[in-house]
């Protein structure tokens, strides 16, 4: 038929294209290797959070010390030698995606030296005990190296620097939560927003073959273990929708908190930490060290295992632990070292959905429990991120939850509206943060350009 795609044509120019093929595949090493460094980074951030949980057991008051003291150094470090590894790493990525930045700037925002920075200060900072996670980092991490691949790429292929950099930033959310569909899904709500169709396969199979490589390492294995979810009944909706609400203005709360904090507030601390960053970051360590003494060391850390305790039905966690694991949270990104917020967010909401669980399920706690803790996981983490989709895929692939599909979707949905009525969405509003002084030296320089004296001879 007149107009049909014609097989064997097709076949024979893909084939004959050599030189598109040697692009493919130098895109889908980058991958391995991204993959691998994530793989690498996971490895280094369980062993430093396990040396600090040793020192912790044997000599709790001596975190009085370490943390502090660590947190400083970290800092120091940080603003010393990679003042772009601070913070999450995501904001970063969505920086150096910006189209109104310069390329040349892009090196300050994602590249090989930030990756193997962000590497080994992200585990410091568990090395530390402060509330961070690696997941968030691992976007970062990702992005730097799928990014260097550029240079073997020939000019006109089709995966310049935007893709590249979406596929490893959502490369490091699949291999990091062992999650391939969470990082399709965080590439097209939180980094592109859309996918391009003629690159959009090998942007996908780049993501995909990095969570293999997680896969290879650590087995096809959820993050949390499989789930036990029973049937939910009408006596779940309130539960449910109460842990959603309340995750949606916690989320809100604290994203808004995050953004007021990284931008400088009209205190006396903000001003302090302007003027003396390592003297605050050390202040941070002590206040998250005494917290974590307070709970039993339940706040140190990124929170997994607390979650993984909870889920089970084993977790003692005071009351007050979304509150102080929210304030620990707080203090660790505040304090500007690297680490993020994914793992953190999601501790809290567990808190939230156990805490919920514990007030209204009575006798039947041990069979509602689980759910309203995903759905608290689900709810915060799309709250703080305002990133609904991405969030409850993740939690639906971390605890193998796909009985739990539409209860997670609906927590994720509805925090998220509610976050988005108290807070701007966290990620995009600290890459504007990233952006602001580059827009201000360019209004500086068209202003100069504007007033200056015409040349002498001009008419």
């Amino acid at each position: 038929m007149k107009g049909e795609p014609d097989f064997f044509q097709n076949l024979q120019d893909e084939l004959s294209d050599g030189r598109g093929w040697l692009d493919r595949s130098i895109v889908l090493a980058y991958a391995v290797a991204a993959g691998l460094c994530v793989v690498i980074f996971t490895l280094m951030s369980e062993t430093a959070f396990e040396w600090f949980a040793h020192l912790h057991a044997r000599s709790p008051w001596a975190v009085l010390i370490w943390t502090p003291a660590l947190t400083a150094f970290i800092v120091w470090a940080t603003r010393r030698f990679a003042p772009g590894a601070a913070g999450s790493g995501i904001p970063q990525v969505m920086t150096a995606l910006d189209p109104h930045l310069p390329r040349d700037m892009r090196q300050r925002f994602v590249s090989i030296r930030l990756t193997v920075a962000k590497m080994l200060l992200g585990s410091m900072s568990l090395l530390a005990g402060l509330s961070a996670g690696r997941e968030g980092p691992s976007v970062q991490v990702a992005a730097g190296v799928m990014h260097n691949a550029r240079r073997w790429l020939r000019p006109g292929s089709g995966m310049n620097d935007h893709a590249l950099l979406v596929a490893g930033g959502a490369a490091g959310i699949a291999a990091a939560f062992n999650a391939p569909l969470a990082g399709v899904v965080f590439a097209i709500e939180e980094l592109s927003k859309k996918l391009e169709s003629r690159n959009s396969g090998l942007i996908i199979a780049a993501i995909v073959l990095a969570g293999l490589v997680s896969i290879s390492a650590f087995g096809n294995l959820s993050y949390f273990g499989s789930v036990a979810v029973t049937r939910l009944g009408w006596g779940a909706l309130l539960p449910g929708l109460s842990v959603a609400i309340a995750c949606g203005v916690l989320g809100g709360l604290f994203a808004r908190l995050l953004a007021a904090s990284a931008a400088g507030m009209p205190d006396r601390f903000s001003a302090f930490r302007k003027r003396y960053p390592v003297r605050f970051a050390a202040g941070c360590g002590l206040l998250i060290a005494i917290i974590g003494l307070v709970t039993d060391g339940a706040t140190f850390g990124a929170g997994a295992e607390e979650v993984r305790h909870m889920l089970a039905g084993e977790s003692d966690a005071s009351r007050l632990y979304v509150l102080l694991k929210f304030v620990a949270t707080w203090l660790t990104t505040w304090s500007g070292v690297p680490g993020g917020i994914f793992a953190p967010s999601l501790s809290i909401g567990a808190g939230v959905g156990h805490d919920m669980a514990q007030l209204v399920a009575g006798a039947q706690f041990q069979t509602l429990a689980p759910s309203l803790i995903a759905m608290g996981m689900a709810g915060f983490l799309a709250a703080a991120t305002q990133a609904p989709l991405t969030s409850f895929i993740i939690v639906m692939e971390m605890i193998d939850g796909r009985p739990m599909v539409l209860s997670l979707m609906a927590s994720a949905m509805i925090a998220s509206l509610i976050a988005r009525l108290i807070s701007r969405p966290l990620y995009s509003t600290l890459s504007g943060l990233m952006m602001r002084p580059l827009r201000e030296a360019q209004a500086r320089a068209r202003e100069a350009k504007e007033t200056a004296p015409p040349p002498d001879g001009a008419s």
